[in-house]
């Protein structure tokens, strides 16, 4: 009658900790599980095909687990001798070993797949309009926003148009963050220094959560923006009604805005067109755009490179001549 509650209750919690596992996924909160965007859709059929080539394994190997303890444990009064009786199976050995690794090699090759493809720009809804540039900066504690086409700016707010590809440019002037938008895609770090690139799209129009998912300090919560993708012609003029303010970010009202502390929302009709990569060579950084030609670059810093050497050996060349012709002086005087 003992074993038969206690075997009751194991049941209960298992069945109770896999409804709150499985009922958790109906709440709105899990915004992961809500992809609105051709980057998120394809990162969650990734997260998907990883839970369940995961369940393959796991799931097997906690019911046999259950099992084994259950039907093996030892029991009060037990005086039966420990002889065991070790033997092996080919077949049980191929199983257990070739299961995972047939999972490996698919999980992998999807990953490697999707990876590649996300660092491509997103396939866009509307072909006729061109991608919008958005620099980000992450500071303590709120995010900053330049629109350097339309050249206005926000602050823990920002616009896009639905089914447009946006190429966010991320950099921080504070503590490394990380740039999130759940339902969009996954995130890209800010780093002091470096110009990091993300492309994302909104496939529908409507009001998204973004935060950083970093830690930066005591206020790092207060992190968090709000992205609205609306169509072409709303986010056109709502370009237009902030264009038509007065107030604009200077270099000393972002030198302010810099200084570590909560912000509210807020908008700037224009900003200094050089703000961003003075933001990013202030911290001794450069750009990391994935479409630059890395090869031309490593190549035009080698070749001056090579020219600083030569200049260097030159130079120290004529001063041992220098000396030579100073030594042979001296001697001929004397």
């Amino acid at each position: 009658m003992k074993k038969r509650s206690n075997l009751r209750g194991l049941l209960l919690l298992i069945t109770g900790l896999l409804t709150t596992v499985l009922l958790s996924g109906c709440d709105s909160k899990f915004v992961v599980f809500d992809p609105q965007g051709p980057v998120a859709q394809t990162q969650y059929k990734l997260i998907i095909l990883s839970a369940i080539l995961c369940a393959i394994v796991v799931i097997p190997v906690l019911a046999i687990t259950v099992f084994i303890v259950l039907r093996y444990r030892d029991k009060p009064g037990n005086t039966a001798p420990y002889k065991p009786h070790w033997d092996d199976s080919k077949v049980l050995e191929i199983l257990w070993w070739g299961i995972p690794i047939v999972i490996i090699v698919i999980l992998g090759g999807y990953t490697a797949r999707d990876t590649y493809a996300l660092a491509r720009t997103p396939k866009t809804a509307v072909t006729d309009v061109k991608p919008v540039e958005i620099q980000v900066t992450s500071l303590d504690w709120k995010w900053l926003f330049m629109y350097p086409e339309q050249n206005i700016a926000t602050v823990n707010y920002v616009h896009i148009p639905a089914g447009v590809q946006v190429h966010f440019e991320l950099t921080s002037d504070a503590p490394m963050n990380s740039f999130w938008i759940p339902q969009l895609g996954g995130q890209e770090y800010t780093m002091p220094g470096m110009a990091m690139s993300l492309w994302l799209q909104a496939d529908k129009t409507g009001s998204f959560y973004g935060t950083g998912a970093n830690f930066s300090g005591k206020e790092f919560a207060h992190m968090r923006f709000n992205v609205t993708s609306e169509s072409q012609a709303d986010f056109n003029k709502w370009v237009d009604g902030v264009k038509g303010k007065s107030h604009e970010l200077t270099e000393a009202g972002y030198n302010e805005l810099a200084i570590p502390g909560k912000s509210e929302e807020q908008t700037f009709s224009s900003y200094p067109t050089e703000l961003f990569d003075s933001i990013v060579k202030k911290n001794g950084g450069h750009h990391m755009d994935m479409d630059m030609d890395e090869n031309n670059d490593d190549k035009v810093d080698t070749d001056e490179q090579k020219s600083d050497s030569k200049n260097a050996h030159d130079m120290d060349d004529m001063s041992d001549m220098d000396m030579s012709n100073m030594n042979s002086s001296e001697m001929n005087h004397k």
